[in-house]
């Protein structure tokens, strides 16, 4: 069997070669879902057309709120009806997250969504990581942040009203939420990703604390 050959550099996304049509709205709801017809050329000159459907997203932010001085997190709970469907766990566990609003800036919604989900706003945002969780299906592109928090001050229960949310804060410490990530007990992509940066970066907490002083 022959091996396909070693990339000989840097790896990154690229730029493609596709001319795309207008959309065609195909439902509009809180999220447009549009369909697209393109044509993608290829480097060794072929060309595919193909229809790909999006489910417009856009910006969206993640917080990872932690108390160093406690050794805790700040997670929520609530219920998503998309894990309750395919998985039978629609209470699940997740991280601080929304959609960055008109006007706003990542950091602004970042706090926003804090005083909304955990009821305390950070006294800083440090930012940790930009990625498309599900590009193969919508647009949604996130700005990850570490959040810096006082977990004394989270309320029992929070949410914004007007978007009839209802989350549940945990306090939890960092070692038994990175165990829950080990054991395979939490499924939201976005605390999945976040506790993984935890586990690689955690000797920066120090750091990236001490620039709340």
């Amino acid at each position: 069997m022959i091996k396909p050959p070693l990339a000989d550099q840097a790896l990154a996304d690229s730029p493609a070669d596709a001319t795309v049509s207008a959309p065609d709205v195909l439902a509009k709801s809180f999220r447009s879902l549009e369909r697209y017809r393109v044509t993608l050329r290829h480097g060794d000159g072929r060309a595919s057309a193909i229809t790909r459907d999006v489910l417009h997203v856009g910006h969206v932010i993640g917080v990872l709120a932690i108390d160093p001085g406690r050794n805790v997190i700040v997670l929520i709970r609530q219920f998503r009806l998309a894990a309750h469907l395919a998985l039978g766990l629609g209470e699940l566990v997740e991280i601080v997250a929304g959609h960055v609003e008109h006007g706003e800036t990542a950091e602004d919604a970042a706090r926003r969504e804090c005083n909304e989900e955990i009821g305390v706003t950070p006294r800083m945002l440090h930012p940790i990581l930009r990625f498309m969780p599900a590009p193969g299906v919508n647009d949604e592109y996130t700005t990850m942040f570490v959040g810096i928090v006082d977990s004394s001050a989270v309320p029992e229960r929070a949410g914004a009203a007007t978007e009839t949310e209802d989350t549940q804060p945990i306090c939890v410490d960092i070692e038994t939420a990175l165990a829950a990530l080990d054991e395979g007990k939490v499924h939201n992509g976005y605390l999945i990703i976040a506790l993984q940066w935890l586990a690689l970066n955690r000797h920066k907490l120090k750091t990236i604390a001490a620039n709340t002083e």
